[in-house]
């Protein structure tokens, strides 16, 4: 999944001299235990904005549940059937 997401900004050349000067840097022995600890963080990362969509979503829903948006609806609709009279009666005069 790492590696899918690099392809859409580095080829595959890069990818190959990132690794490289990781396994350097860290020995071949520790690549597995990064890699498992940025998964995790990227799956941390994840969820946490999961559950800030869902709290945003939630409270939208209840801001256009609540009795303002009702009123204005109600108002909006009100408005509607009066202009539809009135382009009917204009509609029958002509």
């Amino acid at each position: 999944m790492l590696l899918y997401i690099f392809n859409l900004f580095i080829s595959g050349a890069e990818i190959a001299i990132i690794l490289f000067i990781a396994v350097i840097f860290l020995g071949a022995d520790k690549i597995p235990d990064v890699a498992r600890s940025l998964a995790k963080g990227l799956n941390q990362i994840k969820h946490a904005t999961n559950d800030i969509k869902r709290d945003i979503n939630a409270s939208s829903a209840s801001v256009k549940k609540s009795s303002i948006t009702k009123d204005v609806d109600e108002e909006l609709s009100k408005v509607k059937k009066d202009l539809e009279e009135f382009s009917g009666s204009i509609k029958r005069n002509l």
